[in-house]
């Protein structure tokens, strides 16, 4: 039985500065909102490498100590397409826009009257709760469903 199968590396990143948190305002149709900076880890490169450097191409912001606090994943044509999702509050340099989007600080309150990605709640969830470590869409019957554990 061959176990291969075709896999596409991203990560995401919660940027905090005290009870701030960055996103970035996405206009990219295929995940258009406010979501957290990130994008795919290039050949060879490290998974943290990776956050590090999509975080300064995106914000201009140098990033330090990033966690990993989960992983998202959906099916792909074969195989799985997976995020890894981090979490950092240590960090220095100048805030820029990147051609993803404008970058801002948000307070936690202001959050829900934001035009989000469509999981955005379930992300954060996974990144701020200790005791979940997963998100992922399965296919039943034709239909995508959300899991987190």
């Amino acid at each position: 039985m061959d176990r291969t199968e075709r896999i596409e590396l991203t990560v995401l990143c919660l940027i905090q500065n005290g009870d701030l948190s960055l996103l970035q305002n996405r206009i990219k149709r295929d995940w258009m909102g406010y979501t957290l900076p990130g994008g795919h880890v290039e050949r060879d490169e490290s998974i943290v490498d990776a956050v590090i450097r999509e975080v300064k191409e995106e914000t201009g912001l140098n990033i330090y100590n990033p966690r990993l606090c989960g992983v998202k994943q959906f099916p792909i044509e074969n195989g799985r397409y997976i995020v890894f999702l981090f979490r950092a509050d240590e960090f220095d340099g100048e805030l820029t826009a990147s051609d993803e989007g404008e970058m801002r600080w948000f307070y936690k309150n202001e959050i829900a009257d934001l035009n989000t990605v469509d999981d955005f709640d379930d992300l954060i969830r996974v990144i701020l709760d200790d005791k979940l470590n997963e998100f992922l869409y399965v296919i039943d019957d034709g239909s995508w469903r959300a899991v987190i554990k």
